[in-house]
Order: structure tokens, then sequence, then C-alpha cells
């Protein structure tokens, strides 16, 4: 039986690209048997509406914020996807980061 996976997606500042992906380099790598650090990267651009009460980062409570921003990629074993979700919370400067955790079938299970 193939080993269960997941993608897991973040959009951040770029600035902090960098640390989130030394900080999932080795759940990165555990699918790629020889290599680590596996990311794909995409520059994106972001938009939201803080609502009253939060702590933005970037913007203000009331008004639209619109932010360049990394999308970082990366695949993971499921049974690692809440530790990557965890360490990306302990670096990702926003407050709510839009996390995507998507089950997938590993290409390696097709052969």
């Amino acid at each position: 039986m193939t080993e269960r996976v997941c993608k897991i997606a973040v959009c951040a500042p770029a600035e902090f690209a960098e640390r989130i992906m030394d900080s999932l380099a080795d759940l990165a790598g555990a699918v790629y048997p020889g290599y680590d650090r596996v990311f794909s990267l995409t520059g994106v651009r972001g938009t939201w509406r803080p609502l009253e009460g939060s702590n933005p980062y970037i913007g203000a409570p009331g008004e639209v914020a619109v932010a360049d921003e990394v999308r970082i990629e990366f695949v993971a074993r499921e049974a690692d996807a809440g530790e990557a979700v965890r360490r990306i919370l302990g670096i990702h400067p926003y407050e709510e980061p839009a996390i995507d955790v998507i089950p997938m079938i590993g290409w390696k299970g097709l052969l």
C-alpha cells in the first residue's frame, strides 16, 4: 500500500517564505527519497478586508488590503500534515493564514 500524501499550500509575505520553508524542509522531503526542501513558489496578489476587532499584519480594520505574497506549496505525508500546520502557524505573521491541506493521490501509487 502506498503512503497517503497531501498537498499543503499557504500564502505569506515574501520576507517569511524562507523561514517557513526551512521549518518544513524535513516534512516536505520525506515524500521524495534523496531530496529535501522540495517546494513550489508562486507570486500571488492577495486581498482581504480585516473586520473590527481583528489585528491585521497588513491593512486596517474596515479597509480593503491588497498585498503581494508568495504561495508556498509542498507535498507531505498525511501523517505529517498536523505538524506542518503547527510549524506554519508558529512563523506566519497573519492572525488567520489561509492554509490549504488537500488529500491527493501520490503518483507513485499509480505505477
